[in-house]
């Protein structure tokens, strides 16, 4: 499971950041918001929510959350252990409801330059956490 929800990460950022950037770029230039950008940000919102599952799945299988539930304060005093038990996942679930929150908003907006700026915003805000606490020395 762990390896499937570490492979998936790679999914999701490139993701991620491909819809961040056309978004950006789409906002900047002024472009019209077509189908591939819909399909884009449906495409962003879809990987993360399988990585969401895939995550609590593997989440209450690890060894961190055995560690937590057995003695939680000696998880917050180590700090690779807090980032795998607490950190990542909050971080990670919060990166996923502005992920969901930018999708629901852009929907109910007419003009391209305020769809574009909506993702620009939740799914940028959602790129910064996501890259803050991803475990890059469980990565490489």
């Amino acid at each position: 499971m762990k390896t499937i929800h570490s492979y998936w990460a790679y999914i999701v950022l490139v993701v991620l950041v491909i819809a961040v950037v056309k978004s950006v770029m789409g906002l900047v230039q002024k472009k019209e918001f077509t189908h591939k950008e819909f399909r884009l940000g449906l495409f962003t919102l879809i990987t993360s929510h399988i990585q969401l599952l895939i995550g609590l799945a593997w989440y209450f299988m690890s060894p961190w959350y055995k560690a937590l539930q057995a003695d939680p304060s000696a998880v917050m005093k180590d700090s690779a252990t807090r980032l795998l038990a607490v950190e990542h996942p909050i971080t990670m679930v919060t990166a996923i409801v502005l992920i969901t929150i930018g999708w629901s908003r852009h929907k109910k907006q007419v003009k391209s330059e305020a769809k574009f700026k909506t993702f620009s915003i939740f799914y940028g805000l959602a790129l910064v956490l996501v890259l803050t606490r991803i475990p890059w020395s469980n990565w490489f």
